[in-house]
């Protein structure tokens, strides 16, 4: 169909999806669920598998996830040519299954691991199995034709991480302008933070210094400064200290880390920024889904919104496998 028809069937379809999802405060009843097989009745409507408990769990989280990308391609498919930027959205799962092959080949596996399916858009031939050099032959992903060693993964893993974030900017930088200010401004603040968590893990859990994490960033560039827009966020926190709270009180992002009390020892803890940041991009995306109909920021909110919700099923399915309360995160 023509595009402004097909804009305005996807908006109305992407508006039906979210109305039915869990998210806001109907992400409660994932987590108000007594056990596993609540959860896949309240997900799925269908017979519960007569599986263990922790396979139950893992089939919750696959089935949810590709039912995520089934729904997604269903919108995509509306357009005869979809914008570069929902496109690369998708392509995140290529990206995620490249590592799953080359860990599976590194350990001598012989069979293929299970990979999310996102059809003809993806850039990968899955069919060429175990022939690493093969799967990724003419796609962005070419470079990784040899099964990393257990020395190499790492790098060539976070190698893959920062191409898929300059793709997905890229692709951002391709739209038109009246049309690229909303998705730049959700797509790259989902990067910053993203960059900004990494860089406390890395600090936090590693005591990586501050040269070591910017070699790390997702950045423009492969060592960004602080004028950097993707990772010059995370480079000038790097000044400041993971257990002095004085040091983060007049951070942009405050509202986001765990709260610090006078005369008492505290430690920025990169888990309660992850939750939290969570929870704020995914604000950030319901509220500007609205704003911008019939354009790329449906698809890419969309996106977004319904990647939280995937999170919230895994966190409660996981929760419930190993019997532990877990906070709701809407």
């Amino acid at each position: 169909m023509d595009g402004t028809s097909a804009a305005a069937y996807v908006y109305a379809k992407a508006c039906g999806m979210l109305s039915k999802s869990f998210i806001g405060a109907r992400a409660d009843k994932l987590f108000a669920a007594r056990s596993l097989s609540d959860l896949w009745t309240l997900l799925f409507k269908t017979e519960v598998p007569l599986v263990p408990e922790a396979l139950l769990a893992k089939q919750i989280e696959e089935k949810a996830e590709q039912t995520f990308i089934n729904d997604y391609i269903v919108l995509l498919d509306a357009f005869d040519k979809p914008d570069p930027i929902s496109v690369q959205l998708l392509r995140f799962y290529d990206y995620n299954n490249i590592k799953d092959i080359a860990a599976a080949l590194c350990e001598g596996k012989t069979e293929m691991p299970a990979l999310a399916n996102i059809g003809k858009y993806s850039a990968l031939d899955y069919n060429a199995w175990p022939d690493i050099a093969a799967i990724t032959k003419d796609s962005p992903m070419a470079w990784y034709n040899t099964v990393p060693t257990w020395n190499t993964q790492y790098e060539m893993d976070r190698r893959l991480d920062v191409q898929y974030i300059r793709e997905l900017w890229e692709a951002v930088r391709l739209l038109p302008k009246n049309e690229r200010d909303p998705v730049e401004h959700i797509i790259g603040e989902y990067i910053v933070l993203e960059n900004c968590i990494w860089a406390i893990r890395l600090a936090v859990y590693y005591g990586m210094e501050k040269e070591e994490i910017i070699g790390r960033l997702a950045g423009e560039k492969d060592m960004p400064d602080k004028y950097d827009r993707l990772a010059g966020e995370a480079v000038r926190i790097l000044d400041r200290a993971v257990d002095t709270w004085h040091d983060w009180a007049d951070w942009k992002y405050v509202a986001l880390i765990n709260s610090g009390e006078e005369g008492s020892v505290w430690n920025l803890d990169p888990r309660r920024i992850q939750q939290t940041a969570g929870v704020y991009l995914n604000r950030k995306a319901l509220n500007s889904f609205h704003r911008y109909p019939f354009t790329a920021n449906v698809l890419v909110t969309w996106f977004k919104i319904k990647k939280h919700e995937l999170n919230c099923i895994r966190t409660a399915a996981e929760g419930m496998r190993l019997n532990t309360e877990v906070p709701v995160n809407r």
